[in-house]
């Protein structure tokens, strides 16, 4: 097993003020690590307001957008624990053999599987009460990524892309956002999707990288292990696609020329990117891994520009 450093950070400032009972709970939904609650929550935020701004859409009563944009970040902040959790709770035995992750709470004993199932059910009931703010379509919709959730911590064990399985689950709020405003799907939406895929494939590999060694130890399956020094292109593939995918929705939505500025400079982002990255510094595949969270607020802010510039 190689030396590297424990991914939990014991001197977090939600860890170090928080009660010490509470504290195995946060690592375990990972609170002190916000990057994937950021990557989950951006696909809801970028299709809610692409639906809820497009020239000409007349906007039913019901639709108030702050209060929608609190209940996706809430939503994605539970969500995004209760997967950890279930994550953890199907991994501990290979995390207490991958230094980066033998201190987490379930794989060094710190929290029982007890604890952890209760935990979940705590998450998972808050999540429901988020849910149930929005329409039939959505509830419905949304609930059914949980067949996703439960899936994704396996499908490293039986393919070299679970990657492509997280990106189907933490973009399903790409049509979630959309469903919440419309009741509804349509092609800027799925777009949207697809799109979101391709970008975890790009930002998930990059992250994979650093496990690499360990995880060719102990027998997980990553998309850094097969695609290995040929990553860069396959991130300009995927990558390319993300962006083609995106401008594609905007295109279809007729939004104007903040929107385009927003896409450009999200594909600069991407080509820094690709021709920067270390794939074998895994200190500099987290930077670029977390870095993604720029990409959100730059389509993100693009797609509100290009709603309310005359």
């Amino acid at each position: 097993m190689t030396n590297k450093a424990s991914d939990i950070k014991n001197d977090h400032l939600i860890i170090r003020l928080s009660p010490a009972w509470a504290r195995p709970y946060l690592r375990l939904a990972r609170l002190d690590r916000p990057i994937g609650t950021w990557l989950l929550l951006f696909p809801c935020w970028w299709s809610m307001m692409l639906a809820a701004t497009a020239p000409g859409y007349q906007l039913g009563s019901s639709f108030a957008p702050t209060y929608y944009l609190a209940l996706f970040a809430i939503g994605a902040l539970v969500m995004r624990g209760a997967g950890c959790t279930i994550n953890d709770m199907a991994d501990r035995d290979y995390d207490r053999k991958v230094a980066r992750t033998a201190t987490r709470p379930l794989a060094s004993g710190e929290l029982s599987m007890k604890q952890a199932a209760l935990f979940l059910v705590l998450q998972l009931t808050i999540g429901l009460l988020i849910l149930i703010q929005f329409n039939q379509f959505t509830m419905i919709l949304a609930a059914s990524a949980i067949l996703l959730v439960i899936c994704y911590p396996f499908m490293k064990r039986i393919t070299y892309w679970p990657q492509a399985w997280l990106g189907l689950t933490f973009n399903w709020g790409a049509l979630v956002g959309w469903a919440s405003v419309r009741g509804e799907l349509s092609l800027p939406a799925l777009l949207l999707y697809i799109g979101g895929i391709a970008w975890t494939l790009g930002y998930d590999t990059i992250y994979a990288h650093q496990d690499k060694e360990d995880d060719a130890l102990v027998g997980v399956k990553s998309t850094a292990l097969k695609l290995g020094n040929k990553t860069k292109y396959w991130l300009i593939l995927f990558y390319g696609i993300c962006s083609g995918c995106f401008a594609a929705a905007g295109w279809i939505m007729g939004l104007i020329w903040p929107f385009w500025l927003g896409v450009g400079a999200m594909a600069l982002h991407f080509i820094w990117q690709i021709s920067t990255v270390k794939i074998d510094n895994p200190h500099d595949c987290l930077e670029k891994f977390k870095s993604n969270r720029i990409i959100g607020w730059i389509f993100l802010v693009g797609i509100f520009m290009a709603a309310n510039v005359k």
